[in-house]
């Protein structure tokens, strides 16, 4: 393949316009939403045929919650806000042990608020889709940077067609194809952190209204809510179980998936074995591990990493989507304050995003071992306090120490002004 040839490899290279994005979740439409504001021609990629609606409750809070503001979506996401008023800790039995409102439970503070995963994909397409070709049912196949040979990345897909842009993200998540065809496999960067977790809409089965009901077992956790705006008839169930080694299946086998959920809650009473018997219908079935990936860069010659891609902190930390939002509006902002010359822009969204990025993984590691508590005598102490903290004095104390803890690592990376920065791009 033949290019133009620079001169010295220090050279300022020509300034982007044309930004491929992989992956059409949250961080793919939020970057692209942003880019195309600041004038970047955007294209989004994605495997799945349709926008998937699917997920699990996310929450919005610290500094994504401004982020958001300035994204001008926010008034649309607390229109679709979940509302859940609390939840409740039930015994084998299913009887209630204790109540908590829902602020204890999310450690929100001021303006946070939380939406369902789908919601809030369905807001960022919306805003995007008139001003970005979307390319669903498609995937990349190759990427081939240029280099110093000329300027852009040629991009095969696997439809057989191929393309030139001047930069490629990969925001597709966890099990990222960008991340395996430029820095290699999943292996090196992924760190299992012993627990396996599953989602997936079912029947209603406990009744729920904009509650969430939680039941322990030793190294297992389920829980069942129905969030608002939801239909009645249907609840989220949330399984998870310890599992110190990983588990060999493909992540897209949702049938070996069931099969290993069903094997690992096997003889567990309560509600369990129907809320079983559901995942086997269910079409928006999610199973993975609760994992991180790390890595040295996020970044290689035109490509670059954004969301789980390059840092996933996994569920255990409930930061993803805001670290996913929050990385979309810096490598935007700094894309843009760069003129387009991404070897700056990359560095100075890495050098932004890096440490606080690193410390919500460090709460992931420490939340994991929580969700899975290892003893029933852990779990009765649990459900002590539990029960204890309406009634004693100190209530208000406590919850204020849980907030803080979640509102340090939520307010991790500080939000930037990039101004108005505009780079001049060709109309798709």
């Amino acid at each position: 393949m033949t290019g133009t040839a620079r001169t010295a490899h220090d050279e300022t290279p020509r300034a982007a316009r044309t930004v491929l994005i992989s992956g059409a979740s949250v961080a793919g439409p939020a970057l692209a939403l942003l880019l195309h504001r600041y004038g970047f021609a955007v294209t989004v990629v994605e495997r799945a045929p349709e926008l998937r609606a699917g997920g699990y409750k996310v929450d919005i809070r610290g500094t994504a919650v401004e982020v958001c503001r300035r994204m001008g979506v926010w008034d649309e996401i607390v229109a679709a806000s979940t509302d859940m008023d609390g939840g409740s800790y039930v015994d084998d039995e299913g009887r209630t042990v204790g109540e908590l409102p829902a602020e204890i439970f999310g450690g929100r503070a001021g303006q946070d608020d939380e939406i369902m995963r789908g919601d809030l994909a369905r807001i960022l397409y919306e805003r995007t889709r008139d001003d970005v070709e979307y390319l669903f049912g498609d995937s990349i196949a190759a990427l081939h940077d240029l280099g110093d040979e000329g300027d852009g990345v040629d991009v095969d897909f696997e439809s057989g067609a191929r393309r030139r842009f001047d930069l490629v993200v990969g925001a597709d998540g966890l099990h990222s194809n960008t991340r395996r065809l430029v820095f290699g496999e999943e292996r090196r960067f992924k760190r299992h952190l012993g627990a396996y977790i599953s989602i997936f809409t079912a029947p209603n089965r406990l009744g729920l209204t904009r509650w969430e009901t939680y039941h322990a077992r030793p190294h297992k956790l389920v829980s069942v809510y129905s969030a608002a705006g939801e239909s009645a008839r249907t609840a989220k169930n949330c399984f998870v179980f310890a599992s110190p080694a990983e588990l060999s299946y493909d992540h897209r086998d949702s049938a070996a998936q069931k099969r290993l959920l069903a094997e690992a809650f096997a003889g567990d009473g309560w509600e369990i074995p129907a809320l079983i018997e559901d995942s086997a219908h269910a079409e928006d079935f999610y199973f993975d591990s609760i994992a991180l990936i790390e890595m040295d860069r996020w970044s290689s010659g035109r490509v670059v990493l954004l969301g789980d891609a390059a840092h996933c902190t996994s569920p255990a930390s409930g930061q993803g989507t805001g670290l996913a939002l929050t990385g979309a509006y810096v490598l935007a902002g700094e894309l843009a304050a760069a003129r387009g010359d991404h070897r700056v822009a990359f560095a100075a969204y890495e050098r932004e995003m890096r440490p606080g990025v690193e410390l919500n993984q460090r709460f992931a590691e420490k939340f994991a071992k929580e969700m899975t508590v290892s003893s029933r005598r852990k779990i009765a102490l649990r459900m002590f306090m539990v029960r204890l903290l309406p009634k004693t004095p100190w209530k208000n104390l406590i919850a204020k120490k849980i907030r803080e803890e979640v509102q340090r690592v939520a307010h991790a990376v500080p939000v930037k002004d990039y101004g108005q920065s505009r780079v001049d791009a060709p109309s798709l």
